[in-house]
């Protein structure tokens, strides 16, 4: 058979022959090195790529590969497009092209690292992605609790910020896989492929130690003055540091990717929107059902234009299923990631952290020294910081870090701060993060008026904590950026309307949680805490506390809308419950 030059392919033939024009280039590759692992098209260097070329009777592309210096490393990344850039003019020779390279890397060994999840269970990693794992700056991972304080409510929740990122690189290869076998005029191609994967598997490389704790307790607290950028922008100069400190760049253009322009477009998508991953592998060690299937939604998923942008859209028939995804969020946060021990938990690590932050020195770069909170400027000190922190603290000798091993060993022998309750705000009531230092003052001064009580309490026996909880957007509905298609019209993306989807959808999509303990742990300083917080409650005409009734009876009915909203399904009558209320009322007042 004759090419489109008119000049006649070469034979491939299987048998080892000594011959040039007849041997394979594997088989030459084995004959000059006698190794056979050197064989796989991989390691060709770019002579053997012009060998392989020759073989397959595109002998007349070697000038324009040996120019490029194209290896085996980049043949299976090679797209139409690139051809187009190397000045193959000819459409049908680049496809005689690709066809060759995909049969030469369907029919080669893989490569590709087995892991067995226990999420997804056996899943492949790329070979560049396992180059990045077998870093220090990733392994590093390993020492991270996902869910940091949390760990101390739910026994199962042990895994790590490193099984979490592999679980993320592979979920992240999936969606991006099923976008290219559904929409090939998407032009998806292996090098955007290994760009999705490599974002995901780091994502979380910033996080310091007890992951959320770090950057959303720790360091607003010990960096006041400089604020500190999430643990996102963390992760982008971990990521810097990583591909530098390993001499990874040399190795990703070997595998077919630019520098810097991919390298940028990995950062770009670190500090982004990120994968739903969290919520399945979190509720696995949480014990927590999840009922959102992410199969099914990759199965679903495809890009639409939406203005001049590109979206990842759903089928519209998925909406309820998205709710529920947000919902399950919602969800954990509830129930475990803001669980009100582990919170304390992380409360109390945090005052350690920062009575132990002057003292402790952690060496970066070029010999310097950084504390705790410093060590996020410079990654080589940062690479050290892991949950190991704890322990050097806990077990130290250091009479500096007395304060803080003393809050640890607390913490160990669960002698810990006291829960006293927990209050909503009005929505237009919400409290500002600039409020937020001068809260347990103005709770230390509602002192209750009703009764006088032996124990005083001060500012610094009182911890507020003030959560957000939402569904990933503050108070939008998350829908609301989500777009979907119809079956009828794949090509087209639309909005769908909360009233268009049920009538028992929240019309809220986020509150405000305030929770208050005490330092005091004996009974009486308790109970007075207690006092102190229905009062509190009342004079900011916060929600009353559930138990408000019973550890403050003669406050509560001060407040009519309480006693109304308490009582409108009791026996008494409205007459009667008013004459309680002036009673309760006129007994107190005259004490």
């Amino acid at each position: 058979m004759n090419n489109i030059n008119g000049t006649k392919r070469a034979r491939h033939n299987s048998s080892p022959m000594t011959v040039d024009g007849f041997v394979t280039p594997e088989k030459r590759v084995k004959h000059r090195s006698g190794d056979r692992g050197t064989a796989h098209y991989k390691d060709w260097d770019v002579e053997m790529v012009c060998l392989f070329l020759e073989s397959q009777g595109l002998g007349d592309l070697q000038g324009i590969f040996r120019e490029n210096k194209i290896k085996g490393k980049i043949l299976e990344y090679l797209t139409e497009s690139h051809l187009e850039q190397l000045k193959i003019s000819s459409v049908v020779r680049r496809l005689e092209l690709l066809n060759c390279l995909k049969t030469l890397c369907r029919n080669s060994p893989s490569e590709m690292k087995v892991f067995n999840d226990p999420i997804h269970g056996h899943i492949e990693l790329h070979p560049l992605l396992i180059r990045i794992i077998d870093t220090p700056e990733f392994q590093r991972l390993r020492y991270i609790k996902q869910l940091g304080g949390t760990y101390y409510v739910f026994a199962g929740a042990s895994h790590n910020r490193f099984e979490h990122s592999i679980g993320v690189g592979y979920l992240a290869g999936c969606l991006v896989q099923a976008l290219h076998e559904r929409q090939p005029e998407l032009q998806i191609n292996h090098r955007d492929m290994l760009c999705v994967q490599i974002a995901g598997l780091c994502h979380d490389l910033g996080h310091g130690p007890f992951s959320h704790m770090f950057d959303g307790r720790f360091m607003p607290l010990a960096r006041r003055q400089k604020k500190f950028k999430n643990g996102h922008n963390a992760s982008v100069n971990m990521f810097d540091h990583l591909i530098n400190a390993n001499d990874l760049g040399e190795v990703m253009k070997d595998y077919g990717l630019y520098i810097p322009e991919d390298l940028n477009f990995i950062k770009e998508q670190i500090a982004g929107p990120l994968s739903s991953e969290v919520e399945k592998r979190d509720c696995h060690h949480l014990g927590i059902q999840n009922n959102f299937d992410y199969k099914r939604f990759l199965k679903f998923a495809r890009v639409c234009d939406v203005g001049s942008k590109k979206h990842i859209c759903t089928r519209d028939k998925e909406v309820g299923n998205l709710y529920d995804m947000f919902h399950t969020r919602n969800c954990l946060h509830r129930r475990a990631y803001q669980h009100k021990v582990g919170n304390i938990i992380e409360t109390m690590i945090t005052d350690a952290f920062l009575k132990a932050d002057p003292y402790i020195q952690l060496e970066g770069a070029d010999g310097k020294y950084y504390t705790i909170s410093g060590a996020v400027d410079d990654m080589v000190a940062y690479t050290k910081l892991t949950d190991n922190i704890y322990h050097h603290i806990l077990y130290s000798s250091d009479p500096s870090l007395k304060e803080a091993r003393d809050i640890l060993h607390k913490v160990e022998c669960r002698q810990l701060y006291k829960y006293v309750g927990q209050t909503h705000p009005r929505s237009s009531l919400k409290i500002k993060p600039e409020e937020y230092d001068s809260l347990p003052t103005e709770l230390a001064n509602s002192t209750p008026q009703t009764q006088s009580t032996d124990v005083e309490l001060k500012p610094e026996d009182f911890i507020v904590d003030v959560i957000q909880m939402d569904y990933g957007m503050k108070e939008q509905d998350p829908i609301k950026n989500v777009r979907f298609y119809c079956k009828s019209d794949p090509q087209k993306a639309i909005k769908i309307k909360k009233d268009q989807v049920s009538q028992l959808l929240p019309e809220q999509f986020a509150e405000q949680v305030i929770r208050v303990y005490c330092k005091k742990i004996d009974d009486k300083s308790l109970e007075a805490a207690k006092r102190y917080f229905v009062q509190w409650c009342l004079s900011r005409d916060f929600s009353k506390p559930q138990d408000g009734d019973v550890i403050a009876p003669d406050i509560t009915p001060l407040k009519p809308s309480w006693v109304e909203d308490d009582d409108e399904d009791d026996d008494e009558s409205p007459r009667e419950i008013k004459l309680l209320h002036k009673s309760r009322t006129k007994l107190f007042t005259n004490e």
